[in-house]
């Protein structure tokens, strides 16, 4: 299998150094450049002391980025920065992005959520979503994958699968889901210091949160279901982790055996996603640092009331992991390459 070179946007971030931890590993990669705007000319051990003995070049400003000879870019950029980079790119650099910037397909809807029109919309057009265990076909063949967002990837796993075999109610799906504060990104931000964050729990984005219309499109264009989603977000005491808990309501006949049958079905090919035995609850504990996804099953209080658990790594599964395994369907390589390591425990 030939090698190819990858360029990293915005690797002064968690994601970005994330997306080293593995590539790093990776036997088909070279990383060729990292771009840091704010820590441009310094190496990436200054920004990233446990990185520092890798070898790797220093950051450079994106404008200052020589594409020549780069096969592939991940995109870590903040959100509303990175259409006009990634359009600005030669048109056989492949990408795969982190940011928001392309996961919405209507263009009305992102503006509306974004506050601001697209500035790629041609561009927009190519995007495919890459929930890497329901869309390989597409992005086998992408110029531009969107890698979803951390709480669209755990709300997703467990709910398209019920969607697509009928089994859910189109009423609503109830999500709370919880996360870690690196969610939040590495920027220096008040609500988010250690006396600020920890001994307390907080939600967020009450009813306004960005995830919501991309688990809509998600539910709407994989799952087949036309839904309004009511999300909430808390922000939790720890460091990395995600679980949501999703409140949704069997469709006609369906039982929860149709439920875990289904579920288990549609994952047991699956290296990353796991459905746990009855009665088992997913631990973030047991996902932590890796691809994985554990899913759980359990019986609401209602005849017909079903509640759906999940948990990933919100920096892995949830981002740089899922961007690695898309990148590795990209190139037609197996998709556990450098991410078949274990959770880190305790």
């Amino acid at each position: 299998m030939a090698q190819i070179t990858v360029a990293i946007l915005g690797a002064s971030g968690y994601t970005g150094a994330e997306l080293l931890r593995f590539l790093i590993h990776h036997p088909q990669v070279k990383i060729a450049a990292l771009t840091g705007d704010s820590q441009a000319g310094q190496p990436i051990g200054d920004v990233f002391p446990h990185l520092a003995h890798l070898g790797l070049s220093d950051l450079v400003r994106v404008e200052d980025l020589d594409t020549s000879g780069i096969d592939l870019v991940f995109c870590c950029l903040p959100h509303g920065t990175t259409q006009e980079i990634i359009a600005g790119l030669p048109d056989n650099v492949r990408v795969v992005d982190l940011s928001a910037d392309f996961r919405l397909f209507d263009l009305d809807a992102y503006a509306i959520w974004y506050g601001h029109p697209h500035q790629a919309p041609k561009l927009q057009e190519q995007a495919v979503y890459g929930l890497t265990e329901h869309q390989r076909d597409a992005i086998q063949t992408a110029r531009l994958v969107a890698n979803p967002g951390c709480y669209p990837t755990a709300s997703l796993l467990p709910l398209i699968p019920l969607y697509q075999a009928g089994l859910l109610s189109d009423a609503t799906a109830i999500i709370d889901a919880k996360s870690g504060v690196t969610g939040a990104g590495r920027a220096a931000k008040r609500n988010l210091i250690f006396s600020e964050v920890s001994e307390g729990m907080q939600p967020y984005a009450v009813g306004s949160h960005r995830h919501m219309p991309e688990i809509e499109q998600g539910l709407a264009q994989i799952g087949g279901a036309d839904i309004a989603v009511s999300f909430t977000p808390h922000l939790i005491p720890m460091r990395r982790g995600m679980i949501a808990t999703t409140y949704v309501s069997m469709a006609g006949d369906a039982t929860l055996n149709d439920i875990r049958a289904t579920l288990e079905k549609a994952y047991a090919g699956e290296p990353f996603v796991h459905v746990l035995p009855d009665g088992e609850t997913p631990s973030t504990h047991a996902v932590r640092g890796s691809n994985h996804c554990q899913i759980g099953i359990f019986a609401g209080r209602g005849e017909k009331d079903v509640i759906l658990i999940s948990a990933i790594d919100n920096l892995v599964k949830g981002a740089s992991g899922q961007a690695v395994q898309n990148m590795n369907v990209m190139f037609g390589w197996p998709e556990q390459t450098a991410l078949d390591g274990v959770a880190v425990f305790p």
